[in-house]
């Protein structure tokens, strides 16, 4: 780890820029997959440069820096933990920190749609390109694809999305697309978790750009745990599940844990990307958290 702190960041980042470019060119790499066992453990905080800053009824839970990075820190520093994703901004600070060596780090791509905006599904590519990737030495990219059969946007983050896939495939780096049916209720967008929805995103996605021998998907796990493995049956690509956030309601973590674990065990599943889940869990020990889905990971091997 570095010797520089959390407290250290700001007056770093305003007296020394080029530090980032020097810890990432510093930054010690792994393979995508761990050799010895084929499974990945990602760890995702690029909610908060969509506006997405609530956990819970905690409506700016993740705004304060400083807290999430020593959650991530914590995070990261557990055995199973393979990496991270993040938005430029956390990723850097995580490289000063030394927080990086030896983790996957994950690149997301696509911020633009703003969470509640009327422009949410006209989901623009304003987070890492690229070309991006390939300088700082990370090892993956990651884009969110909504498709609202209803809103015009869909169209243009699906065009969008394919120009990423070429880009990154052209540098031989892995991306992974994280595609949902959505439409909105009320005004707020909603994801349809159900098969046909799921089966569809996934045809959809997999279709993406020239090639798809770089594309992994990152998917939802359907309402039903037992519709996962028919929907996966839409593509051959390598996939890693989404643990989406955690309700508070009795029994919510003993069902999310359960619905992980079955859909963990379906073969073309390679591992998982959760949160907020793990970064601010209910009881508030993101340790606990952690090692539990590190478990539920070993435990589906």
């Amino acid at each position: 780890m570095s010797s520089i702190t959390i407290a250290d960041l700001p007056r770093l980042r305003a007296v020394r820029p080029d530090a980032v470019a020097q810890a990432a060119a510093a930054r010690r790499r792994r393979p995508l997959l761990d050799p010895a066992t084929n499974r990945l453990l990602i760890v995702a905080a690029d909610h908060p440069a969509r506006g997405a800053l609530a956990v819970g009824g905690d409506r700016l839970a993740m705004a304060n820096r400083a807290d999430l990075l020593a959650r991530l820190c914590l995070a990261l520093s557990r055995p199973g933990v393979d990496g991270v994703l993040a938005t430029a901004d956390v990723l850097e600070d995580l490289l000063l920190l030394g927080a990086l060596d030896e983790k996957v780090v994950m690149g997301s791509m696509n911020r633009g749609g703003l969470a509640g905006s009327a422009f949410e599904l006209d989901d623009r590519f304003t987070g890492h390109r690229a070309e991006d990737l390939a300088r700082l030495r990370f090892d993956a990219g990651k884009l969110l694809l909504r498709i609202d059969y209803d809103d015009p946007g869909s169209l243009r983050t699906l065009e969008s999305a394919a120009h990423a896939v070429d880009a990154m495939a052209a540098l031989r780096l892995p991306l992974f697309v994280e595609p949902f049916i959505s439409h909105r209720v009320d005004g707020r967008v909603r994801n349809d978790l159900g098969l046909e929805a799921v089966t569809r995103s996934i045809a959809i996605a997999s279709g993406l750009g020239g090639t798809s021998a770089y594309t992994w998907l990152k998917l939802p796990v359907t309402e039903d745990p037992d519709d996962m493995g028919p929907a996966l049956e839409a593509s051959t690509l390598p996939t890693v599940l989404l643990g989406g956030e955690i309700g508070t309601h009795p029994g919510a973590q003993e069902a999310a844990y359960a619905k992980w674990a079955k859909a963990l065990r379906l073969p073309t599943v390679h591992g998982m990307v959760v949160g907020r889940s793990l970064l601010y869990p209910s009881d508030g020990d993101v340790q606990s958290a952690v090692d539990t889905a590190v478990a539920l990971l070993a435990d589906a091997a």
